[in-house]
C-alpha cells in the first residue's frame, strides 16, 4: 500500500445550475467515485511522522471569513472541561475564550499548542481522543460541519472558482475536486503522508459523492448535488456491470481506488 503519483488522468462533468444560467459546475468524477474515506484513529499515519496521531490538524485551521471564525467561537462556548483537554489553555487570565491567532500571513486561524491545533485532544489523555468539535456535534446530534473551521469539514474535497468567457458573457464555475497534495502548495511537498491519493484510505464502503453527501450539499446547494448523484449513480452502475461482464472499461478510476481493490 502506497501514495499513487500525482498527475494521473480524471474523468470531469460540467452542467448548468438550474436556477442561474451564468453558473456552470465542474465536478471531477474520478474522486468523487472513489472509495476514500477518512481513516483518523484508524490507520491515519499524519501528515508528519513525528505527530502521527495528529492526523491534518498539525498546522491549525485558517478561518474562511468572520463568520466562520465566529461559529467556531460559538461553539467552543459549549465545550466543556471533561471535553476539551485545552479548556484552560483556551482562556486567558480573566477567563475570556481565545483560540484565534494570526500566522505570518496575518491570516487568522485556530491557534496552535504543542504542534498541533487547539481543538485537538491528544492520544492518551483522560479526553477523548481527537478533534473536540467533532465530539460536540456528535454529542449534540448535529453534523460536524455546524461546528468546525470550513477548511476541516470541507477537506479532502476541494471547492475553487473560475470564470470563463464565452464570446461576450462570462460564467461563474465552481469546480469540486479532490484536495490532493499538490493544493496545499509548497507545503504540501512537505508532508510525509497523506490520505487521499493513498491506497490505505481508499477502503470506503460507499464512495465519496455518497459518503460525503452533507459536505457537498453545503458546497453546491441540494439540486445541483442531485444533478451530481444521479450523473455519479450512473457511471457507478455501469462501473459494475461491465466488470460483471468482464467488458472493457471506458471511465477512469482513481488510482488508488483500483490499486486498493486488488
Amino acid at each position: 500500500m502506497s501514495e499513487v503519483s500525482a498527475g494521473f488522468a480524471r474523468d470531469w462533468v460540467e452542467f448548468v445550475d438550474p436556477d442561474d444560467e451564468e453558473q456552470i459546475f465542474k465536478c471531477d468524477l474520478t474522486w468523487l467515485t472513489s472509495n476514500w474515506t477518512c481513516i483518523y484513529g484508524n490507520g491515519c499515519k499524519g501528515v508528519f511522522k513525528d505527530q502521527p496521531y495528529g492526523g491534518c490538524c498539525t498546522e491549525g485551521a485558517m478561518y474562511s471569513d468572520e463568520a466562520d471564525e465566529a461559529r467556531v467561537i460559538e461553539a467552543a462556548k459549549r465545550l466543556t472541561p471533561d471535553m476539551w483537554q485545552f479548556y484552560n489553555d483556551a482562556r486567558d487570565l480573566k477567563g475570556k475564550l481565545n483560540i484565534s491567532e494570526v500566522d505570518e500571513d496575518k491570516e487568522r486561524k485556530t491557534r496552535t499548542i504543542n504542534g498541533s491545533c487547539i481543538f485537538l485532544n491528544r492520544k492518551g489523555e483522560s479526553t477523548e481522543f481527537g478533534c473536540v468539535l467533532h465530539h460536540l456535534a456528535l454529542k449534540e446530534g448535529s453534523h460536524f460541519l455546524d461546528v468546525k473551521p470550513d477548511v476541516c469539514w470541507q477537506l479532502p474535497i476541494r471547492r475553487s472558482f473560475e470564470v470563463r468567457e464565452v464570446g461576450e458573457r462570462d460564467y461563474s464555475v465552481t469546480v469540486i475536486g479532490e484536495y490532493e497534495r499538490l493544493a496545499w502548495g509548497d507545503g504540501g511537498e512537505d508532508f510525509d503522508w497523506y490520505c487521499t491519493s493513498n491506497t490505505e484510505a481508499h477502503v470506503g464502503r460507499d464512495p465519496v459523492y455518497i459518503s460525503n453527501s452533507e459536505e457537498l450539499i453545503a458546497l453546491m446547494g441540494q439540486k445541483n448535488y442531485g444533478i451530481l448523484k444521479e450523473i455519479c449513480d450512473t457511471r457507478m452502475k455501469g462501473i459494475e456491470l461491465a466488470k460483471a461482464k468482464s467488458l472493457p472499461l471506458f471511465v477512469i478510476q482513481h488510482p488508488a481506488t483500483v490499486a486498493a481493490s486488488h
